[in-house]
Parts: structure tokens; sequence; C-alpha cells
């Protein structure tokens, strides 16, 4: 059996010895404390915009700030770790969201708050295409993969479901503690880290091997980008700023593109995106992290605005549904190998739009039975479902020089889309308010905002519809050929 120090000795299967779970267990980690982050903040907002007098457009920007490090950075990030070596760049990223998370818990303006939401977003940009491609380039493609996968997918479900629990209570002694908390879980990792995961050997360099040129206007390009969408609620997507920054935004993206062209050897290469099953899988990563986000954000003020929920009741509402991926996602890597990933997907995104649907019903005293909680249980199956199956369909067929590369794009995907349709949910809810603070000019709004996250889904599925049509050509082909 391969030895987890060494990625590029793949396991294939058999029975995982104690070293190799030691070095997923703490891979996994790594998402765990990503998903316990977002969770615990995301139940914390309406405590910091009643603290710290934010409007709702400035309380995104605590969201957005964390998606504009993370979406803006994770090329970088991905490339880094194939041309660095994963482990040196995991370690150098804890050492940063350690460092942020104390700080962000001790700072009072909410300018330096987001200033330190946005240095873990940038941290976890290095750390998780680091994590998630050391694993894909321990584990062989197949089996053995998908099991792993799937693990890691739940393990981000049970941190993300223990950030609900422990930001409810957390927040009820102060919101501050939420920012605290991921320091000493990021500390941990960082220990740990150097005595189960030998050092990995980065590709090989040659002259040029870094692609400067590319590096800098692929982030700068994602980073305006980001930044744009998230601030067009604010100043007006018609204005003069929004249209200049957009401008520039694509003319950076288009200059990365002919740098990429020309260079021996790219930051990203570009034929990637020859491949429909990684496109696909991109895109529906935009759809599956895009809608959640946007829900999240705005049934937790619902929850808490409307319906007068206290921070730990509402983490209770979400509960089911983090529950369900923790003991769901093993077990999809099962029946990704037996249905394959284009109908898992499939499936992952009816539930979705069906959830996030049935959420319309929702008014100022909703049927907890009848409404709220099989919303959750609906986007818990998408979830379990989804997830695990995108970053499977991402990274299949991907060599391993390139595996950090694919990693980062899935990653990108998931951020970007969580940024565009936050921003987008967002200035649905603050135009739907503009003219009262009443709860139903709030519930009128977020009907509207729950339409665009169902149609999100919608978009989601339509691209894993095509996935399947495309899977059933080559059936087709040959019967037409036999015929």
């Amino acid at each position: 059996m391969a030895s987890p120090s060494s990625p590029s000795h793949h396991v294939t299967d058999g029975r995982w010895d104690a070293r190799l779970w030691g070095a997923l267990i703490l891979l996994c980690g790594v998402v765990f404390l990503d998903g316990l982050d977002v969770s615990m903040v995301g139940v914390a907002l309406p405590s910091i915009r009643q603290d710290l007098g934010l409007s709702t457009a400035q309380l995104q920007w605590i969201v957005s700030g964390y998606v504009l490090g993370y979406g803006g950075l994770l090329l970088l990030g991905g490339r880094a770790a194939d041309l660095l070596g994963r482990r040196r760049v995991l370690l150098i990223g804890l050492v940063v969201f350690t460092a942020a998370s104390i700080f962000g818990g001790l700072v009072s303006d909410p300018n330096l708050l987001i200033a330190t939401r946005f240095l873990k977003g940038a941290s976890a940009a290095f750390t998780a295409p680091a994590g998630l491609s050391y694993i894909t380039t321990t584990f062989a493609e197949g089996p053995a993969r998908n099991k792993a996968l799937s693990v890691y997918a739940a393990t981000g479900a049970s941190g993300f479901s223990s950030g609900l629990i422990l930001g409810g209570l957390l927040t009820e002694a102060g919101w501050r503690w939420t920012f605290l908390l991921p320091a000493p879980f990021a500390l941990a990792i960082l220990l740990l880290a150097p005595r189960l995961l030998v050092k990995d050997q980065p590709a090989e360099r040659t002259r040029g091997a870094f692609d400067i040129g590319g590096a800098v206007t692929i982030t700068a390009g994602m980073l305006l980008l980001v930044r744009t969408v998230v601030r067009a609620p604010e100043i007006g997507w018609a204005s003069a700023g929004t249209v200049v920054s957009f401008t520039i935004a694509v003319a950076l993206l288009a200059a990365f593109v002919a740098i990429e062209r020309r260079v021996a050897q790219p930051l990203v290469r570009l034929g990637i995106f020859r491949s429909g099953h990684i496109v696909r899988a991109n895109l529906g990563g935009m759809a599956v992290f895009g809608g959640y986000v946007g829900f999240q954000f705005v049934a937790t003020l619902y929850l808490q605005g409307v319906l007068g929920w206290s921070a730990l009741e509402t983490a209770l509402a979400f509960l089911p549904a983090g529950l369900l991926v923790a003991f769901g996602a093993p077990r999809v890597g099962a029946l990704v190998e037996k249905f394959g990933s284009a109908a898992v997907v499939t499936a992952a995104f009816v539930a979705f739009a069906v959830g996030y649907a049935l959420f319309l019903r929702a008014g100022e005293n909703p049927n907890y039975m009848l409404v709220i909680l099989p919303t959750m249980l609906l986007l818990g199956t998408g979830f379990a479902l989804g997830f695990p199956t995108l970053n499977i369909q991402a990274t299949n067929g991907v060599a391993d020089h390139e595996q950090g590369l694919a990693s980062g794009l899935v990653n990108t995907s998931f951020q970007v889309g969580g940024a565009i349709v936050l921003a987008v949910v967002s200035a649905v809810v603050g135009n739907g308010t503009a003219s009262g603070a009443d709860a139903q000019s709030f519930l009128d709004a977020s009907h509207t905002a729950v339409g665009v996250v169902t149609g999100v889904a919608l978009l989601g599925l339509v691209t894993a519809l095509s996935g399947l049509a495309w899977r059933r050509r080559p059936a087709l082909a040959v019967e037409n050929l036999g015929a």
C-alpha cells in the first residue's frame, strides 16, 4: 500500500492503514475548519448588524469579504500548491488563517472586521486546493478517490453542522467568539500537519515555470470582478463605477487568456476546458454554492428578523441539513460508481430546486413541520449528493501535476457563484425593504430573493441534464450505426 507521504504513489484499493487515515482526517480538518467558520459567522450576522449598526448592504460584506479573498486568489493558490509543494502552501495558509481569526475577534471597526474576513478567505484560497489536491494525488481515480472525497465532503458538512450549534451558543454570549473559536482548531491542524503529512515533491520547475503575467492578470481580474459584483447593489448596476470596473475586469481576464495561449508553461492550461464534464462541474459548483449562500443569508435574516427566533433556534433550524450531509455524503461515492456523476448531480439539483421553491410558502407564522423542516432536509439531500460528486467530476481525468489547478478551478467556481448570487439576493432584500422596515416588506423581499435562488438551482439542473444527454450520445450513436 502506498504511503500518504507520497502523493505520487496512488492508493487504489484494499484496507487503509492508520497513517493513511490520519493524513486524510487531517486534510479533512481543513475543510471542517472552513465549514465551521462560515456557518458560525452566518448565524451571528443579525447580532453583528445590531451591535455595529450595519445596513443589509454593509452586512453582506462580512460574507463577501471572505468570498472576495477566496474567489479572487484560488487559481493562484492551486498553482502555488502544484509548484511550491502542497504541504508547504497548506502550512503557510493555516498560519495566516489563525492570525486573522484572532485579530477578527478583537477589532470593532467594521472595515477592519471585513479586512480580517478577506484575509481568512485569502488563506483558504491556498489551503483548500492544497488539501484537496493532496487527497486527489494520494488516492487513485475511481473507488478509492471517490471514497476519500466523500469522507472529505462529509467532514466539511460536519464542520458546518458543528458551526451552526456552536455559532448559536457563542452568539448568545457575544458574536466575537464566533471569530475567535476557529483559531485553536487551525493551530491544532498546523501543529499536526508536519507530523502526518510528509513533505511532497512539487512539480519540476524550469525557467519561466511560474507564469508571473498570468498570475497577476487572473488574480487582479478575479478580485476586481468579485468586488464589482459585490459592490454593484450599493452603487447601482448601471452606475459609471460598476461599468468601468466590469470593463477593467473583462480586459484583465482577456489579457490573461492571451498570456496563457502564448507562454510555454501557463498558470491555467486552457485545454482543460475542452473537457465537458469539468466545465459542467464548475458551472454546477457556481449554482450549488451560490444558491445556498444566498438562501442562508436571507433565511437567517427571516428567521431572526421576522419570526423573532434566537441565534440558537436559527442554528437548530439549519442543523437537519448539515446532519444529513454529514451522514449521507460518505455513501455518495458508491452512488457515483453505480449511476455516474451526471445522474447524481441531476438528483442533487432537483432536491435543491424543490427545497427552495417550498420555502416560498413561508409566511409570518409558518408551519415548521410542513415548510421549514422539509426545506432543510431537501437542501441537505442536495448538498450530500452534489458537493462530493462535483469535486469528483471536476478532478477526474486530470494529471497529478494539474490536480492543484483542477481543485483551484472548482473551488473558484463555488466562491464566485457565492459572490454573484449573494450580491443579487442582498440587492433584492435591500431594495424591497428600502421603503419600510416592517415584517411584511421584508417577507415580500425575501420571497423574491428565494425566487432568485430557485432560478439558480433550475439553471444548475439544466446544466446537469445536459451532462446526462451528452453521456447518452455515444450509446445512441452505436445504436444508429447498428441500424
